[in-house]
């Protein structure tokens, strides 16, 4: 928690990562994503409305990533003026000049959603990793507006020469609510290149997130045993605290499993149940010899570990 901040102003926020996304945040780094590069094509992408006689033009625009949205700031009405259009060119600029200035991170305040598990963290292979909310890290954090209508802007909105909030464009349709999604957004000149490209081409940008702003990691139900064991490896003496999400016994929902309490595991010790035995069960020790009992004798341990 952020020096100074009280318990009651602590407000997880969450990312659904694969492993090798978990691996880059507990070494030290997280990616600011450009808004091209997210899966929803309406990424920071307003309507824009011109008229027709406007002549054509490039709007070059300069962008605040830390002010509110403009309260004054209304939707152009459902029904297009008359004598104007939709300029898919114009919005198009705005997100190709923003591709080049700004990352944003997505962060979630929802912990066990099905969805996000599906898509983000390597269908339930990856995990599930919890921030402080309140750290300083995470200050200018955007709550995403959720819409039945893509945001729709006069043209002249964008040609005042005032700088344009990055928060007034983080909008989608309601069809993402169930994300509950926080943003935050940090220049690319702020960020380090990591030296290598995504899977669509764009170059991944990294920030050094601190170690403090780690509460825990929620492994996923098909984590394989050798990643689990590589994660509590890599855990056992910090202060973040370790589980692994199973399928719960009855309805749509999980049951996480505990491996290791927020403290160094030399001080309080890891948790085991049958389903987390695995991994435990390669090492020579009092440890491993309980770990292996479980997994060999233990009437839930055949049922827990079937996979699914």
């Amino acid at each position: 928690m952020t020096e100074g901040a009280s318990p009651d102003s602590y407000e997880p926020l969450y990312k659904y990562v694969d492993i090798a996304g978990l691996r880059r945040i507990l070494d030290g780094a997280i990616r600011f994503t450009q808004p091209s590069a997210f899966n929803d094509p309406f990424e920071l992408l307003p309507e824009i409305i011109v008229p027709h006689d406007a002549p054509d033009r490039q709007i070059s625009l300069s962008f605040d990533i830390l002010a509110p949205r403009r309260a004054s700031l209304e939707d152009v009405p459902e029904t297009i003026p008359e004598g104007c259009g939709s300029n898919d060119a114009l919005s198009r600029d705005i997100v190709q000049q923003l591709n080049q200035l700004v990352g944003v991170l997505s962060l979630s305040r929802v912990r066990d959603s099905l969805l996000m598990w599906s898509h983000y963290a390597d269908q339930y292979a990856g995990a599930v990793v919890e921030f402080d909310g309140a750290h300083e890290f995470f200050a200018g954090q955007i709550d995403i507006d959720y819409r039945r209508t893509r945001p729709r802007r006069h043209v002249d909105a964008y040609l005042t020469g005032a700088s344009i909030p990055v928060a007034e464009l983080c909008a989608k349709s309601d069809q993402w609510t169930y994300e509950q999604e926080v943003r935050i957004v940090r220049a690319l000149a702020d960020c380090a290149p990591a030296g290598c490209n995504d899977g669509r081409g764009f170059p991944v940008f990294v920030q050094s997130i601190p170690a403090d702003a780690i509460k825990s990691v929620i492994l996923g139900e098909r984590t394989p045993v050798a990643e689990q064991r590589e994660i509590y490896a890599r855990l056992k003496e910090t202060d973040v605290a370790l589980s692994l999400a199973a399928v719960d016994h009855a309805g749509f929902a999980f049951r996480e499993e505990r491996i290791k309490m927020a403290a160094p595991a030399s001080r309080v010790g890891p948790w085991m149940s049958p389903r987390t035995a695995h991994i435990f069960s390669d090492r020579a020790t009092p440890l491993g010899d309980v770990a292996r009992y479980l997994v060999e004798h233990h009437a839930m341990s055949q049922l827990v570990n079937k996979p699914v």
